[in-house]
């Protein structure tokens, strides 16, 4: 939705309800176009009878004001708001999303005071709204909405893996902190042998050392041998670790074994449950046709944006993600151009870590990214670069998308792209 739609929109015959969403009870205001309130400020419950009792006074407004549109503003903030859009939608009403930051800026400018109330704050979202400063509500439906709540899950199942993980190395780090000069890679199959079989230097120093090598040589399918239970004898040896409260230290260890070994496992069936849904979506093996893409990102690309085909323009989704770039310039002095971050975080954070993995293993993206460190006029930093290179990504995600067509190493930078890397070679 362009700004000339936007204020068509919220112009002319229509009411504009703005809505302070919370647990159990939501304020509603409704203005007119000079904004005033057509009915009393109201509370409603949220519940099915509260949503039908908003309802009721939304079409009592609108006759009281005669007007022929309605549009709903809220804040996407939590989570509470999501029922009540999916409702007003499927009742076929607009709803549109406002931005907390508009709305807390322009908290004081109503009464000149920071007083904070349900009431007062419903009012500024309808006024936000009347100002144009919205977004459209697209809530994912059907196979998008499946791999938004996909996303979402292995995003939190990886946080506790990493909680799991970090808690293993304070564990070692007490008790045998040079095990990783051993083992690069806890998670190995050798590694994880030695951590549940002997993962103290005591325990370790209690085997012979060929009792310990042909373990290691079992655990691993022959990849490690004699060579490293010398390394891993060794080091027990000279290690520093404390020695008293091993077997409780052992059982919390394997407690946090299991716990790895869980999530590890969780994340397995929900990277198998994305690539059901994505074998289900048409465009999905256009966008998996990019070199250094894998099936993670895809999903949470879709996840979080819903259909491209809702999108008129690439830079829509760059708005979302909060990767446009704004600046600070005020009389003489002209500021650094910088992302705004104005949107979706997990958004932006997929597509910067997609774009560490394309400058290492895709050729165009790793040829722009060493253009746009080098060039003569205005070099960037590496990770101003990242950032050019995510948004990029995200430039050609969308086309592939819209066009549904593959990967093509020969359209993606261009001709003039293409030119400006030989020029600069």
């Amino acid at each position: 939705m362009n700004e000339v739609q936007k204020k068509l929109l919220v112009h002319g015959e229509v009411i504009i309800v703005g809505i302070d969403v919370a647990k159990h009870n939501h304020w509603a205001r409704i203005y007119n176009q000079i904004e005033l309130d057509v009915v009393k400020p109201f509370k409603f419950h949220n519940s099915k009878e509260g949503y039908y009792r908003l309802v009721a006074k939304m079409e009592e407004a609108k006759e009281k004001a005669r007007a022929t549109k309605v549009v709903i503003g809220m804040e996407p903030t939590g989570h509470y708001w999501k029922p009540l859009a999916w409702f007003l939608q499927e009742q076929g009403y607009t709803v549109v999303i406002v931005n907390p930051y508009h709305v807390k800026r322009r908290k004081e400018e109503v009464d000149n005071s920071p007083t904070k109330n349900d009431r007062k704050d419903a009012g500024i979202i309808a006024k936000v709204v009347k100002d144009g400063n919205f977004l459209h509500c697209l809530l994912p439906k059907g196979k998008y909405a499946e791999l938004r709540n996909l996303t979402v899950t292995r995003r939190q199942q990886r946080r506790k893996l990493n909680s799991a993980l970090n808690q293993l190395q304070a564990i070692l780090d007490e008790y045998f902190p040079e095990l990783g000069q051993v083992f690069k890679n806890l998670l190995g199959k050798a590694a994880q042998w030695v951590l549940r079989n002997c993962p103290f230097p005591r325990l370790i120093l209690a085997y012979k050392l060929e009792e310990l090598a042909t373990a290691l040589k079992e655990a691993s399918n022959h990849r490690v041998g004699m060579k490293r239970a010398q390394a891993l004898y060794q080091t027990a040896q000279g290690s520093i670790g404390v020695t008293e409260g091993l077997t409780g230290a052992q059982h919390k260890l394997n407690a946090c074994l299991d716990e790895i070994a869980f999530y590890q496992k969780q994340i397995e069936q929900t990277e198998a449950a994305m690539a059901d849904i994505l074998a289900g979506i048409d465009i999905a093996g256009n966008l998996l046709s990019i070199p250094g893409i894998g099936l993670v990102t895809v999903a949470g690309f879709l996840g979080e944006i819903g259909d491209p085909q809702n999108y008129e323009h690439w830079k829509q989704i760059q708005k979302l993600a909060g990767l446009n770039l704004s600046e600070q310039s005020s009389g003489q002095k002209n500021g650094q151009s910088k992302i705004s971050k104005r949107g979706r975080a997990e958004l932006r954070n997929l597509l910067y870590q997609a774009s560490l993995t394309l400058v290492a293993k895709n050729r165009e993206f790793k040829a722009l990214y060493h253009y746009f460190l080098t060039r003569r006029e205005n070099p960037l930093k590496k990770k101003q670069a990242l950032i050019a290179i995510a948004v990029k990504l995200l430039r050609v995600m969308y086309g592939l998308a819209r066009k549904k067509e593959n990967y093509d190493s020969d359209k993606v930078l261009g001709d003039y792209r293409r030119a400006q890397l030989q020029q600069a070679a």
